[in-house]
């Protein structure tokens, strides 16, 4: 008998029955893996953080997906989830926080977190801010309690860092004074920013930048790395101009040559807690007050620094200018009048005190 072959009609309705459900499974997939919300109806859509804890399963995570609104069809994760273990079979998505948005196609979703992209908080030290400043800061952005910051740098022992001086500051102010440097930083959120961990890189940060400054000076230079840092906080604190950063410290440089007192307002200031203003400067009474901080009473440095200096009032420290000043007074438009001798510093000062009274 002869064999029987499909007619060209039957063959036809085959084709197209196959061409409508690959159309139909092609309309599916594209609604299913588009984001539920258009570009032109997010605004003002605040960002939804998706916590993921480790061991979470693909299905699992396209769950709770779906159920935050983030994608439009767990199904439609699941099958794209397999497709990326297939493709990459040694890696899987990542336990984390994730921050997501609902105009994100489900694919790019997928995508962050198969690479563990987690979500970034972050914040930033102004240079010459010391550990009280930062704590306020911290307790301000709702991190943690100013508190909790400064027990955390009480925590960190020399055996973690080998570098830190075995010495710290005097009773009453923090131990890690000068050494958290100050930059912009990004810590992954989570089950909350920890003190401790901001604390750590901040430390990590020091060693990274700065401490590699003051290891290639060593034998050219006779600070040693309490008295370096020290010296550079008040540098940072007195320079506001950043071309007179070595001009400061090389005044600076100067006195204590010639064991003269530092005479800084910063380190009365960081002692007992003042602010001064153009207005109200810092009385006679103040500058005499008792306190190893106080480099009007105190010949030399400090027992430790009074704030955490940036790179560039570090190096000014290494590299103070060849001058024969030992004296500088603020213009209060951030510049200062630099003198060789008291007498002409005294006349400086009166000029200024008469602009400003003149000014009034």
């Amino acid at each position: 008998m002869a064999k029987q072959f499909p007619t060209k009609s039957f063959l036809g309705l085959l084709l197209a029955a196959f061409g409508i459900a690959a159309w139909q499974g092609w309309s599916w997939w594209a609604w299913a893996s588009a984001p539920p919300l258009q570009n032109n109806h997010v605004t003002n859509q605040k960002p939804i953080n998706l916590s993921i804890p480790p061991g979470t399963s693909a299905q699992e995570i396209g769950q709770d997906l779906e159920a935050l609104g983030v994608i439009r069809s767990a199904q439609a994760w699941n099958l794209w989830s397999r497709w990326l273990m297939w493709q990459n079979s040694t890696g899987g998505f990542q336990a984390g926080t994730y921050q997501l948005s609902k105009a994100e196609p489900m694919q790019d979703v997928a995508a962050k977190i198969w690479k563990g992209d987690v979500a970034q908080s972050s914040f930033t030290i102004p240079e010459g801010w010391s550990i009280r400043e930062m704590a306020q800061y911290f307790e301000q952005r709702g991190f943690f309690s100013a508190q909790a910051f400064i027990d955390a740098t009480n925590q960190v022992s020399t055996a973690e860092y080998p570098w830190l001086p075995a010495s710290a500051a005097v009773e009453g102010f923090p131990r890690l004074e000068g050494y958290l440097f100050p930059d912009t930083y990004q810590m992954p959120l989570g089950e909350g920013i920890q003190p401790e961990a901001v604390v750590r890189q901040m430390l990590d940060r020091f060693e990274q930048v700065a401490l590699p400054i003051y290891q290639q000076q060593q034998g050219k230079t006779n600070l040693s790395l309490v008295e370096w840092v020290t010296l550079g906080s008040i540098v940072e604190k007195e320079a506001v101009i950043p071309t007179e950063r070595s001009r400061i410290s090389g005044v600076f440089h100067n006195r204590l040559k010639r064991q003269m007192p530092l005479a800084s307002d910063p380190t009365v200031e960081y002692a007992f807690g003042i602010k001064q203003t153009p207005d109200r400067p810092l009385t006679y009474a103040q500058v005499a007050m008792p306190s190893p901080y106080n480099t009007y009473v105190n010949p030399g440095l400090p027992p430790a620094p009074i704030a955490s200096p940036g790179k560039a009032s570090l190096e000014a420290t290494l590299n103070p200018e060849a001058t024969e000043y030992l004296y500088f007074v603020a213009r209060y438009d951030g510049t200062h009048v630099f003198s060789r001798t008291l007498a002409d510093h005294q006349a400086a000062q009166n000029a200024i005190h008469d602009q400003r009274e003149a000014a009034k």
